[in-house]
C-alpha cells in the first residue's frame, strides 16, 4: 500500500495506494469537514486545484446528516461526487474540543451534540461503524486528544486507554470490512500517537502502536497551543520509532513552514483548515510570504495576488479587485481566498515532491521555510 521511492536524509518521497487511487507523498489533504470545503469550492474544482485526498470528519457527519443516510446513498464518495481518496478523522478531537459536557469511560465517551444538545455515545466501535458507513479509504482510530499542558499522570493514563481503544478499533474495522454490505471493504486504519509534549510517553506509546502493524501512523495532539519548537521536538522524538514502510501523518498541521519542517523530519501526510480559513478572511499565502488583502496598499494594485501562481484567481483577477470584494463583503471574496490558498498548498506539496525527486529538498528548505512564514 505504501512505498518509499526516495529519501533525502529523513525526508521521504513516496506513494500510497488505496481503493480510490494512488497518492503521491508528501501530500496535503484538503479539509472538507462536513463533506464540503468552507469557502464554496466544489469537488470537481478540488481536482482542478490539485487535491489528491479530501478529509472529512466522523463526528460532524454522524451528527448531520447522519452516516446511515450517507451509506444509503452509496457512501461519502458518491454523496459528495469525489472519486479520489478520502480520509475520515475519528471524531475524537471534535468531541474533546466542541462538547462542553462529556464523560470519559473505558467504553468510550458520552457527550452532548454541539448542534442540538442531544446526548451521544461514541467509543472505538461506534467510530469505526460510522467510518465504515461513510466508506472512506482511511479511517482514523478513536483517541483522546488531551490539552497541552496537562498533568503527566493524566496523559500517561490517557495514552494507555487510547492504546486499548486502538486495539478495539482494529478488531472492529476488520469485522466490518468482512461484511457483505461494507461500503468500502478496502478501508484501512491509521493509529494515532499521543503523549502531549512528554517525550518518554510519546516514545512508549509509539512503540506500542507500531506493534499492531497498521496501515499508517499519525502524530496527534499537536497544533493545539504548543510552540513550534515543541512540535518539532515531538516529531523528532517519535520518528525513530515509526515504521519506515508505513506513511506518517502529522494531524492538523499547519503553516507552509510547518509542513516543510515536518517533511524534513520524515512526515508524509498533512491536513489543516488554515488555507481555506485564512483565505476567507483575506490572508493569502504566496511564494513571497503571507499578504493581507484588506490592507489599503492593494486598493489600486493591478497585479495578481502572486505573480508566481497560476491559480484561477491569479490568472484572471487583480489585487485591487480582490480587495474590493472583501471590503464589499462579497461571498466571491471568500471563495477566491479558499481557491487560491488551496491551490498554493497543493502546489507547495508538488514542489516539495519535485525537490525530493531531484535531491534538492534541503536547498529548497533553506530558501523557503522562513520566507513563506513572513508577513509581506
Amino acid at each position: 500500500m505504501f512505498k518509499v521511492i526516495k529519501t533525502e536524509n529523513r525526508a521521504r518521497r513516496g506513494e500510497f495506494s488505496c481503493p480510490h487511487g494512488t497518492v503521491q507523498t508528501p501530500v496535503f489533504m484538503n479539509v472538507g469537514t462536513q463533506g464540503a470545503i468552507k469557502g464554496g469550492v466544489s469537488a470537481p474544482e478540488l481536482r482542478e486545484l490539485g487535491c489528491q485526498i479530501e478529509l472529512s470528519n466522523t463526528y460532524h457527519l454522524h451528527v448531520r446528516p447522519g452516516d446511515d443516510l450517507i451509506k444509503r446513498r452509496g457512501g461519502l464518495h458518491k454523496f459528495i461526487n469525489w472519486d479520489r481518496p478520502i480520509l475520515t478523522d475519528s471524531g475524537g478531537f471534535q468531541i474533546f474540543s466542541l462538547a462542553e459536557l462529556r464523560k470519559i469511560k473505558e467504553e468510550g465517551v458520552t457527550f452532548n451534540s454541539h448542534v442540538d444538545g442531544r446526548k451521544i455515545f461514541m467509543g472505538p466501535e461506534e467510530s469505526m461503524r460510522i467510518q465504515s458507513n461513510l466508506g472512506s479509504d482511511i479511517a482514523m482510530a478513536f483517541d483522546e486528544c488531551v490539552k497541552i499542558p496537562s498533568p503527566y499522570d493524566y496523559v500517561d493514563a490517557s495514552c494507555e486507554r487510547t492504546y486499548r481503544w486502538l486495539v478495539r478499533c482494529k478488531e472492529e474495522l476488520e469485522r466490518l470490512n468482512s461484511l457483505p454490505e461494507a461500503v468500502n471493504p478496502g478501508q484501512v486504519l491509521f493509529g494515532i500517537n499521543q503523549g502531549a509534549t512528554f517525550k518518554d510517553l510519546r516514545i512508549r506509546h509509539m512503540k506500542q502502536i507500531a506493534e499492531l502493524d497498521l496501515a499508517g501512523y499519525a502524530i496527534g495532539g499537536l497544533a493545539v497551543g504548543e510552540s513550534h519548537r515543541e512540535m518539532y521536538d515531538t516529531i523528532e522524538a517519535v520518528e525513530e520509532y515509526m515504521p519506515k514502510d508505513k506513511p506518517r501523518y502529522l494531524m492538523g498541521v499547519g503553516t507552509p513552514s510547518n509542513i516543510i519542517e515536518a517533511v524534513y523530519r520524515g512526515v508524509d501526510f498533512f491536513d489543516c483548515v488554515m488555507p481555506s480559513r485564512n483565505g476567507r478572511h483575506g490572508h493569502f499565502f504566496t511564494w513571497e510570504g503571507v499578504i493581507n488583502m484588506n490592507n489599503a496598499k492593494y486598493a489600486e494594485d493591478d497585479g495578481p495576488l502572486d505573480p508566481r501562481c497560476d491559480c484561477p484567481v491569479c490568472r484572471n483577477y487583480s489585487r485591487a479587485y480582490v480587495r474590493h470584494l472583501f471590503k464589499a463583503g462579497e461571498i466571491l471574496a471568500m471563495r477566491f481566498g479558499a481557491i487560491h490558498n488551496l491551490y498554493f498548498y497543493n502546489s507547495l506539496m508538488a514542489r516539495i515532491r519535485k525537490e525530493l525527486d531531484e535531491g534538492s529538498f534541503e536547498a529548497f528548505r533553506a530558501e523557503f521555510s522562513e520566507k513563506l512564514e513572513r508577513r509581506v
